[in-house]
């Protein structure tokens, strides 16, 4: 690397803190731990300013979320946060994406796997040592979600994540999105079909409405145009499954999704 990258790692155990830490120093990265402490680890971020922090979803004094608003609130410095946690919490995850962590994973969190993580938000493109798995996809496709503007706490968010999900390994999803796309999503939330289509229709529409041009311009090129309009439900989806497609078949392996 030719600009070495910068960790601050909230959690100074031998099987986690030092484990990562020592993955990353061995990647070429300035990676230090700190105690799991939220107190501890804001006036660390404030004076460190690390490239990337990895805190602990919950952690004496100031859990990872209110790290974060306490760093916005008082416009400081607020570096990419990954949140780690003990176990799956849709509404920890809604949280951390709200505020703008960069992603939330479940341990145990392998040590390479978060070097790569680190590397990519980074904008290094770090080749992985292992196939990605279905967190990898996860991650990749919340981040891009949340980056166009799509809030985490409406419906369309979680229906349109999924239904991108599903289409990055199966063509066929897009292709029939009526009758195979939806319907999927539907029997996974306990809902209609119709409801699926009409949330994810609200969603694209906040995301132009509100998104960053430059992300959308970015991935939808063309479609990004006055006159043009918003993109429909099949296009969106497409294009993003497409980036994403790209992407994963860049690092030779598409992580699977069922």
């Amino acid at each position: 690397m030719t600009n070495q990258i910068k960790v601050l790692i909230g959690n100074d155990t031998a099987e986690c803190g030092m484990a990562w830490a020592g993955a990353m120093k061995a990647a070429g990265m300035y990676a230090i731990t700190r105690r799991c402490d939220g107190n501890s680890v804001l006036n660390s971020i404030k004076s460190e300013a690390p490239d990337v922090a990895i805190l602990e979803e919950k952690m004496p004094f100031c859990d990872a979320i209110e790290v974060i608003r306490r760093l916005k609130m008082e416009k400081k410095y607020v570096p990419s946060v990954i949140i780690v946690t003990n176990v799956t919490n849709p509404q920890l995850e809604r949280e951390a994406m709200a505020v703008g962590a960069a992603c939330v994973l479940v341990k145990p969190v392998d040590p390479t796997f978060l070097t790569n993580k680190v590397s990519q938000l980074c904008g290094f493109d770090s080749e992985p040592t292992a196939v990605p798995d279905e967190t990898d996809l996860e991650c990749a496709v919340t981040e891009i979600i949340h980056q166009v503007g799509i809030p985490a706490h409406i419906k369309g968010y979680h229906y349109l994540r999924t239904a991108i999900m599903l289409s990055v390994n199966n063509d066929e999803m897009i292709n029939c999105i009526t009758k195979l796309l939806y319907p999927t999503v539907a029997k996974r939330y306990q809902t209609t079909s119709s409801r699926v289509e009409r949330a994810i229709r609200h969603a694209i529409e906040i995301a132009w409405d509100r998104g960053d041009i430059d992300v959308l311009t970015r991935i939808f090129s063309y479609t990004v145009h006055t006159t043009r309009g918003k993109p429909t439900n099949s296009e969106f989806i497409a294009l993003i499954a497409d980036h994403l497609r790209l992407k994963f078949k860049s690092r030779n392996a598409v992580p699977a999704y069922r």
